[in-house]
C-alpha cells in the first residue's frame, strides 16, 4: 500500500496494522477502548496514509461530537469567559470540547481529524491562507470567535458590534462634558479594534471635539498597554481628561499610570473600557466599560460549529451580538462630580 495513490480507506489502515476495522474506527473517533500500543500504531499509519476521516454526516446528527476550540497567548479573562460560553453551550448540546493552544506543528489537521475532532473554533486567533487551505482539505469547519482580521470568505465568526460600543463609550465621555478625550487600543490591524477607534473617531467629530495625532495610540490589548500610553498621554503639554480604552486591560494599566502621576480617577481622569470581565467590576474605583456579551459570543460559536460539523447552512458567514455601556465609578465630569449614563 503506497501513501496518496488513491484515497485510504480503514479496511487499508486495519490491514497495514493487524486489527479489524472496528478497531481502526474507534482511533478515528477518539474512542478510549483500545490498548496504548495498538493506538501509537494504528495513528502512525494514519499519518503515513494520510487517511482524512469523513467530517460532514449529510443524513444525520452526529452523536457527542468533539470540538477542537484552540487559542494564542495566555489565557486571560477575556479569553477565559469566552471559554465558559463555549463548554457551557457544549454541555447542553451534548458535545465535548477539547482545548489547546494554537498549533503550528505540520500536519496539524490530520492530527485533529484522526483524533475524531469535528470542527474548530479559534479565539482571536490568525489564521494564514495555508491553514485555511488545510482545514478545507481536511473538510474541518471553522468557526473564529471575535476575528483579529477580516476573515476568508470560507471562514464563519462570531462578534460583537465593536462600532457601536465605540460610539457609546466616547458619546458617555462627552455628555459628561469631556472635550479632551484619547483613545489607547489593540493591535492597529485589528478588525474588532479599528471599529472600536472608527466608534470613537465619528462620536468626538459629531460632537466637533478635535482629535490630535497624540491622542489615538495603538498597541496590545494589555495591561502594559494602558500603563504606558496612558503615562505618555498624562505627560503632554494638553493631556487628556478622559480616556476610552480598547479592553478592560489596557484601562487598567491607564488608571495605574494616573495614579502614578498622582491623579484621581474619575476626579482628575475618567476612563472608559472595553469587554465587561471580572476585571471591570474588581477595578478601584470600579471600571465603566463596554460590555461585549462573551459568554454569549462562545455559545454562538459552539452551535454554529455544530451546526457546520452536521452538514447544515448557517444563514450568515458572521454573527454580531449586540454590546451594551456598563457606567460604573471611573467616569464623572472634567473637574470631578457625579457620573451619569450619557
Amino acid at each position: 500500500m503506497r501513501p496518496n495513490t488513491r484515497r485510504t480507506t480503514l479496511a487499508d489502515i486495519a490491514r497495514a496494522a493487524g486489527v479489524s476495522v472496528a478497531t481502526v474506527s474507534k482511533v478515528v473517533n477518539g474512542r478510549g477502548d483500545v490498548a496504548p500500543h495498538t493506538r501509537t500504531r494504528v495513528q502512525e499509519l494514519l499519518h503515513q496514509h494520510e487517511y482524512l476521516a469523513p467530517v460532514f454526516r449529510h443524513t444525520e446528527a452526529i452523536e457527542n461530537p468533539t470540538i477542537e476550540v484552540q487559542f494564542q497567548g495566555s489565557l486571560k479573562s477575556y479569553v477565559a469567559e469566552t471559554l465558559e460560553g463555549i463548554i457551557d453551550s457544549a454541555a447542553e448540546s451534548g458535545a465535548s470540547v477539547v482545548i489547546s493552544k494554537a498549533s503550528s506543528a505540520p500536519h496539524w489537521t490530520r492530527d485533529l481529524v484522526s483524533s475524531g475532532r469535528r470542527a474548530v473554533i479559534a479565539v482571536t486567533s490568525v489564521y494564514t491562507t495555508a491553514r485555511l487551505n488545510e482545514l478545507a482539505r481536511s473538510g474541518l469547519p471553522l468557526v473564529v470567535l471575535d476575528p483579529l482580521h477580516l476573515p476568508d470568505s470560507r471562514v464563519n465568526s462570531v462578534g460583537a458590534t465593536n462600532f457601536a460600543g465605540g460610539l457609546a463609550a466616547t458619546r458617555h465621555l462627552l455628555s459628561l462634558g469631556h472635550r479632551r478625550v484619547a483613545y489607547l487600543g489593540g493591535p492597529a490591524m485589528a478588525v474588532c479594534n479599528q471599529a472600536r477607534m472608527h466608534g470613537y473617531r465619528a462620536a468626538m467629530e459629531a460632537e466637533g471635539a478635535q482629535v490630535p495625532d497624540t491622542y489615538v495610540s495603538p498597541g496590545e490589548f494589555t495591561y502594559e498597554t494602558g500603563l504606558l500610553g496612558a503615562t505618555t498621554l498624562l505627560g503632554l503639554r494638553e493631556p487628556p481628561t478622559a480616556i476610552f480604552a480598547g479592553n478592560d486591560e489596557i484601562a487598567l494599566g491607564a488608571i495605574e499610570a494616573a495614579r502614578a502621576r498622582g491623579l484621581r480617577v474619575p476626579e482628575d481622569l475618567s476612563v472608559v473600557g472595553f469587554d465587561d470581565t471580572s476585571l471591570a467590576q474588581m477595578a478601584s474605583p470600579p471600571l465603566t466599560t463596554v460590555r461585549q456579551p462573551l459568554r454569549e459570543m462562545g455559545g454562538a460559536a459552539l452551535r454554529t460549529a455544530l451546526r457546520l460539523a452536521n452538514g447544515e447552512k448557517v444563514g450568515s458567514h458572521h454573527i454580531e451580538l449586540a454590546t451594551e455601556l456598563v457606567v460604573r465609578a471611573s467616569t464623572a465630569p472634567p473637574g470631578g462630580g457625579t457620573s451619569v449614563p450619557g
